[in-house]
């Protein structure tokens, strides 16, 4: 990915998104050419000359400040998440040089037994690219029980969430609502290539989904970023029927790239009760010890 071009869209994206009357300008109901500010007046909002701003948009411009990007943040009205993302795009753009292959990712012992421990919550560990490195019975069974169970633990062969929500028909149907999902993962994606613009897996991953799903591609040029922490999702499961879970991420502290993500009910609701079946559907028998 071109970080000087994914800086410029960003800011193209963003600008046009503001009304005159949004930032508190006046519209003289002139014609404009393009949608939302034009750059002379972001950049009047932001405090720095329109030279320099279309510098900075059109990627001539490289040792923006962090002061200078929080004042364009601030006249953009980004907020927190796109802020952060803003300034990874900047760095990138400043650090780029050559990476080296990415080695393959793992997931440590402590990390395994804490998937255990939990029992019958339905979780997974995620990867930088959204790679599902681990999960336990649960998750298995509740996010992808078409797959083997035993898919997370080649690298060679990992389930991708990405590539589930947008290539697997299985799983697009295991969601209600699922363009909000859609959206949600890729902006999850979105802000991870802000951070790593030199990976070339996740790169390779960006393209490969790009042409192969027109949804990914229309979802990507919007250049929406948001973090994945929490989402109530109405699901549909093949095995259990209706349930509602809120997928929460958490982070391991000794990887901001990992995120264990949990899909938790309701207490004594009908959610509960189709999860404990599942539970029960996929429990181990006496047998096997």
């Amino acid at each position: 990915m071109s970080g000087q071009r994914e800086l410029g869209n960003f800011l193209q994206t963003r600008r046009a998104q503001l009304r005159p009357e949004d930032v508190g300008l006046r519209d003289y109901g002139d014609r404009r050419r393009v949608p939302g500010l034009r750059r002379e007046e972001l950049a009047l909002l932001a405090g720095v000359s329109a030279s320099y701003y279309t510098r900075l948009e059109q990627g001539q411009s490289l040792g923006a400040s962090p002061e200078v990007l929080d004042a364009i943040g601030r006249a953009l009205h980004l907020d927190v998440a796109e802020q952060r993302h803003l300034h990874d795009l900047a760095g990138g753009v400043k650090r780029r040089t050559a990476a080296p292959h990415p080695p393959a990712e793992h997931v440590d012992a402590a990390t395994i037994n804490l998937l255990e421990a939990i029992g019958d919550v339905p979780a997974l560990v995620s990867g930088r690219r959204g790679d599902v490195l681990a999960w336990n019975r649960m998750g298995h069974a509740l996010f992808a029980s078409h797959i083997a169970p035993t898919a997370p633990s080649d690298p060679r062969d990992r389930p991708n969430l990405a590539r589930l929500i947008f290539l697997d028909p299985h799983t697009r149907a295991l969601y209600a609502d699922w363009r909000t999902k859609a959206r949600a993962v890729v902006e999850n994606l979105r802000m991870t290539a802000g951070r790593h613009p030199d990976d070339p897996l996740l790169t390779s991953l960006v393209g490969e989904l790009t042409m192969s799903s027109p949804e990914f591609a229309a979802l990507w040029a919007d250049h929406g970023v948001r973090p994945c922490d929490s989402a109530a999702h109405e699901m549909r499961h093949p095995l259990v029927g209706a349930l509602t879970v809120t997928q929460q991420s958490l982070r391991p502290p000794q990887d901001e790239d990992h995120h264990i993500v949990l899909a938790v009910t309701e207490p004594a609701s009908p959610s509960r009760a189709a999860l404990d079946l599942l539970a029960q559907a996929v429990a181990p028998s006496a047998g096997r010890g």
